[in-house]
């Protein structure tokens, strides 16, 4: 079987993040970027899948700059066999990065495609559905736990009321959540490894697939400064500042 992983390139998440002076989107000049966690955890579980003789070959892909070949080798050297990027500079919306992704799937014709759930960045926990039906795979989201059973799926997905189990037929679509498994750190040989194993670079022109998008970002602004909280020694006392000080009650 042949697993393919995507990959996002973000903003480091023990950085503080900053809105540009003319509010036209975020600062990243000169900040830390990284993998994805939920992308993390997708490539841990392709890689574990492989080393259990299910999977033959892992293949990542990325949507973004040239930079975003730093996440690709990272991924590289996590285990997957190469990488594919599909170089775009402009900032792309989930349903052009999921038209894209449905190219490569054409072209690389896995049997699974496992995704993180959502990007820390953006957190819009859109582009694995996406990509499912744009494919027509069936599709497993929010997996804590995947298992191959011939040529079925077994996803035991997180929901509002607990677990949910769902059998799928392979080729399908599956979007991590954060309790699937616990990524691990690449090793410095294997870091090293990772230099000489294949990255392809395509573009979105290449792959016959437009990203021109309908929406428009108008306006970023960080959320409002909220006050620190304070402390009441009594049950008395919280009643008179909710009524006379916060006047909710």
């Amino acid at each position: 079987m042949k697993i393919l992983v995507t990959v996002k390139r973000v903003l480091d998440y023990n950085v503080k993040v900053r809105v540009k002076a003319d509010h036209s989107g975020v600062d990243l000049a000169n900040v830390k970027m990284a993998m994805n966690p939920f992308c993390e955890i997708a490539v841990e579980e392709a890689v574990r899948l492989k080393e259990q003789g299910i999977a033959s070959e892992v293949v990542v892909v990325s949507v973004g700059p040239g930079a975003a070949q730093e996440q690709l080798r990272t991924a590289l050297a996590l285990g997957a066999d190469r990488a594919v990027l599909v170089e775009a500079d402009a900032e792309l919306g989930s349903l052009a990065v999921a038209k894209l992704l449905k190219a490569v799937v054409d072209k690389e014709q896995p049997q699974l495609v496992i995704l993180g759930k959502q990007a820390i960045d953006s957190d819009n926990n859109q582009t694995g559905q996406m990509l499912g039906a744009l494919t027509g795979f069936a599709q497993g989201t929010f997996a804590s736990k995947v298992e191959v059973a011939g040529d079925q799926l077994n996803v035991t997905r997180e929901i509002d009321g607990g677990l949910q189990t769902v059998s799928l037929k392979l080729p399908a679509v599956v979007t991590t959540d954060l309790r699937l498994n616990e990524p691990r750190y690449a090793s410095l040989p294997n870091i090293m490894k990772a230099k000489k194993k294949p990255l392809e670079v395509l573009t979105p022109d290449a792959l016959g697939v437009s990203t021109a998008s309908p929406l428009k970002t108008l306006k970023v602004e960080a959320p409002a400064a909220r006050s620190a909280g304070i402390k009441v020694k009594s049950v008395a006392e919280l009643v008179e500042k909710l009524k006379n000080e916060a006047k909710v009650i």
